[in-house]
Order: C-alpha cells, then sequence, then structure tokens
C-alpha cells in the first residue's frame, strides 16, 4: 500500500492508494485492541501522538497543495496570463480530493 502511495502519478491515484494504506493500518489498530499491555506501553503511546501529528500535517498539505491548485487554475484562465499559459502549454491541475467527508477531518485514532 506504501508503494502504490509512492508511485502514484495523479492526486486521484494518491487518494484511493492512502485509503488502502489507512485500511492498513485500522487492521493494525484492530489487532493492538487484543493486546491491553501493548496499549499501555510507552513507545506504543509515543507511536500513536506521533501518526496524530503526521496525519494533522498531510491534512495541512493537502489543503496547501489544493490552494495553490487553485490560485494556478484561477491565473492560467484570466488574460493576460491565459495567453502565456497557452505559451508554455501550462495546463489547469486536479485538486487533491478523497472520498466522502475525510476530506474534512483528519480521521481520529482511538485505542
Amino acid at each position: 500500500a506504501r508503494a502504490k502511495a509512492i508511485d502514484a502519478s495523479s492526486p486521484q491515484q494518491q487518494a484511493v492508494a492512502e485509503e488502502g494504506l489507512k485500511g492498513a493500518l485500522k487492521s493494525l489498530f484492530a489487532v493492538v485492541e487484543n493486546y491491553p499491555e501493548l496499549k499501555a506501553n510507552e513507545n506504543f503511546i509515543k507511536l500513536q501522538q506521533t501518526m496524530e501529528e503526521i496525519e494533522d500535517s498531510v491534512q495541512r498539505a493537502r489543503m496547501y497543495y489544493n490552494a495553490v491548485v487553485r490560485d494556478l487554475n484561477t491565473s492560467i484562465a484570466i488574460f493576460p496570463q491565459s495567453m502565456i499559459a497557452n505559451m508554455f502549454h501550462f495546463k489547469a491541475r486536479e485538486f487533491y480530493t478523497l472520498p466522502g467527508t475525510e476530506q474534512r477531518e483528519a480521521p481520529k485514532v482511538q485505542f
């Protein structure tokens, strides 16, 4: 799942690959539920905190990417930038979207 996310060539392919990666992580944490001593382990607690920080960072990066794409798409559609964009073959980019409501809020990891 991780390799697919890295090798994705478009935002949509990356979103699909990320969904597979999230599913694998959910399975891992479902297994952890059966081991209460692992849930209380200091290293596991740090892992959980780090994952939450990473997910927040990824969410901010998605928002930034979409803002830049919006600005680019707007810029290349307005005269006189549209003439320059056509000369250099600049094309509108796709927004990074996730299926469902997951786009609006980061997934919560619960143990």
